[in-house]
């Protein structure tokens, strides 16, 4: 091969049949045709000479540049005699091979590279999105999106950089070009199952911000979100809904707020209803109503075209319901619950109040889709307000005082209190709670395992307002119930537990009886909650390496405690399997003995040799009884407790608690109560 390239006219070039790559694609045979106008081949060809053609090559590697630059010459966009940089092959048939290197040995430059080398094109020599995208032959919107990318919140940039994140996982934080909020979701997902799923990471940003044909945004509108000082995002660079988003949330939420406050006195005032509330949004928090009484009124009479659509529709969902041929197409599923829901709205539509029940009842005012407020169409029982009656101490007096006084102010001047006031009053008051729990761990240790256990035992009307849980992990196999000495144990510390508080009726009593109780019976709860979470795991699989850490460290002889059985081990094993172990703790001579064995009464006969129920030499029995299947074991070697529970009934001869046992756990859940 030669050392330096020559110039060749492209005319006399080219492609060879042993080019190794067959396969182009034509969006990116374009951009390469448009690098090549715009800044030259950068790198030569390699080419073999044509027999009996003195001047003629063939193109070994470099074809798709090859057919780009003939490409261009064919436009006029290249001279007819443009000469290319070629590198001769001496020996034709290296030609193969150095096309199979040339193609095979590319490392592609990373998302991150392309970001900023894009980025140091435009803040560096001052080019312009528009002229990269040119001279590229990319779309315009490629180099947005890549800019886009570059300029991620550090910490995620850094993971595309490092590799640790995928470029949809990148492009999905870049939805937005808010790098607080993008961290404040990198945040909240570090950790979780969210981090890698594009869908919820998407969901979490918008949650940030509002669309512009949201119901908010329609009440509020453009012009008046804008004067306010609010911010318009870009169209999503990544998707092809060019949807706008407003991103600065709170000054859209108090726009609405007040729009919606004025609104609804004014439907207050025009309805003649008893009390008005607020929701900036299409539907009625469950919570705001769960405790009210729905106020009954007087269906309105169907119209002629409404009892149509009913029977037309009720004929539908019978011909579904008796159609077996529709499952699964396109009158099934979906299909059918828009028809009840659609069924559900003309039957339970508008309902007619008198006057009177409207002057003593809760209306909720709403967003439809459009942004116009509207009266929610159920109608409630106003609660009365407890904290204003007669004095009756004072013969009334006082409370026509009150009245009487500031003009005599009417429950219809009352601020009108919005779910989301509520809503941050609630956070505030929270959040008071949580500093000072947090500032007693003692007091938390008691509620964090009250909470878990009031849940775990499954009291009526329990209600606890915490995302606490210690819930049982579903088993691998639903229906084994292993009885070894560690089930029975279980059974007896579950049966031991003090449940007397368990009986009280409500939530705050259960509480303090719990709080009542010694602290070895709350530390008995605290392990029990606990330890029920843990996850059973094979061998191999994801957290199986954390639960052999922890046995290792509690020190569990597990052959103390785990003999194999038949009906746990021996019957899920075939009879060469068996024999095999036999020959491992007492060789030929132990295998050849059960040999002639069936398959039941060998997994017997192993039953009774590993539990150490048979008579034989010392040193094999031992072996048998330390014997364990890798599976149950938490470390290669196992030895007797360090801490915790006594060892196994009648194990190794022993029956007595230790003098440690117990100890670490009670001792610290005293020291922390």
């Amino acid at each position: 091969m030669t050392t330096t390239p020559i110039l060749v006219p492209a005319s006399n070039l080219a492609k060879s049949p042993v080019n190794v790559r067959k396969r182009t694609d034509a969006h990116a045979d374009a951009e390469l045709e448009t690098s090549i106008a715009s800044h030259g081949l950068i790198q030569n060809l390699v080419a073999v000479p044509v027999a009996r053609k003195k001047g003629h090559y063939r193109v070994t590697a470099g074809g798709r540049r090859l057919d780009a630059i003939h490409r261009l010459i064919e436009k006029g966009t290249l001279p007819a005699d443009h000469q290319v940089p070629v590198l001769i092959l001496s020996n034709a048939r290296d030609g193969r091979e150095i096309s199979l290197v040339e193609n095979y040995d590319r490392l592609a430059m990373s998302p991150a590279e392309d970001c900023m080398a894009f980025r140091d094109l435009i803040e560096v020599e001052g080019r312009t999105p528009a002229d990269i995208a040119r001279r590229f032959g990319i779309e315009e919107r490629f180099v947005l999106g890549r800019l886009r990318l570059a300029n991620l919140a550090d910490p995620i940039f850094a993971a595309l950089e490092a590799e640790q994140i995928t470029l949809d996982i990148a492009k999905a934080y870049a939805t937005t070009a808010d790098t607080g909020r993008q961290t404040a979701v990198w945040e909240a997902v570090r950790g979780t199952w969210s981090r890698d799923n594009i869908n919820e990471i998407r969901r979490l940003l918008k949650n940030y911000s509002y669309r512009a044909d949201g119901p908010k945004a329609l009440l509020v509108g453009r012009d008046a979100y804008i004067a306010a000082g609010g911010r318009v995002e870009d169209a999503d660079l990544f998707s092809t809904a060019a949807d706008e988003r407003w991103v600065d949330t709170h000054i859209l939420d108090e726009l609405a707020e007040r729009k919606l406050l004025a609104e609804a006195a004014a439907i207050q005032t025009r309805e003649g209803l008893g009390e008005v509330r607020v929701v900036a949004g299409p539907r009625i928090p469950y919570m705001e109503t769960y405790a009210l009484q729905p106020l009954i009124g007087a269906p309105e009479p169907l119209t002629p075209e409404q009892e149509a659509r009913k029977r037309e529709i009720e004929t539908q969902i019978a011909e579904i319901d008796d159609d077996p041929e529709h499952e699964g197409q396109e009158h099934d599923g979906a299909h059918e619950q828009r028809l009840r829901a659609e069924l559900t709205t003309i039957v339970d539509g508008a309902l007619r109040y008198d006057p009177e029940q409207k002057a003593s009842a809760l209306a909720f005012v709403v967003l439809a889709p459009d942004g116009r407020p509207q009266i929610h169409h159920q109608l409630y029982v106003a609660p009365v307000d407890e904290t204003v009656g007669v004095d009756m101490a004072n013969g009334g007096e006082g409370d026509a005082q009150a009245q009487a006084q500031e003009g005599a102010v009417t429950d219809d001047a009352r601020p009108m209190i919005t779910q989301r006031l509520y809503d941050m009053m609630a956070m505030m008051k929270t959040q008071l709670l949580a500093l000072h729990v947090a500032s007693d761990p003692g007091f938390a240790l008691d509620l964090g395992t009250f909470i878990m256990a009031d849940e775990q035992c499954q009291v009526a009307g329990s209600a606890t307002p915490s995302d606490l849980h210690a819930s049982l992990p579903s088993p691998l196999i639903a229906d084994f119930k292993p009885e070894t000495p560690a089930a029975v144990e279980w059974t007896r510390l579950d049966e031991t537990l003090d449940r007397s508080w368990v009986g009280h009726s409500t939530i705050e009593e259960r509480y303090d009886a719990f709080c009542a109780l010694p602290d070895d019976a709350r530390g008995a709860w605290l392990g029990w909650v606990i330890a029920r979470t843990l996850r059973s795991v094979p061998g191999g699989g994801e957290g199986a390496d954390f639960l052999d850490h922890l046995g290792r460290k509690l020190g569990i002889d597990v052959a103390a405690w785990w003999r194999p059985t038949a009906l746990t081990f021996f019957d899920k094993l075939t009879k060469p399997a068996i024999l095999a172990l036999f020959e491992e703790i007492g060789g030929d001579e132990l295998r050849l003995r059960y040999s002639g064995s069936k398959k039941h009464d060998l997994a017997a006969s192993a039953e009774r040799l590993f539990g150490g129920h048979v008579i034989m030499e010392p040193e094999v029995q031992q072996r048998a009884l330390a014997w364990l299947p890798d599976a149950m074991r938490f470390d290669a070697t196992q030895g007797g407790f360090e801490r915790g529970l006594p060892d196994a009934p009648g194990a190794h001869g022993q029956t007595d608690t230790p003098a440690d046992s117990g100890g670490d756990g009670e001792d610290g859940f005293a020291k922390a109560a």
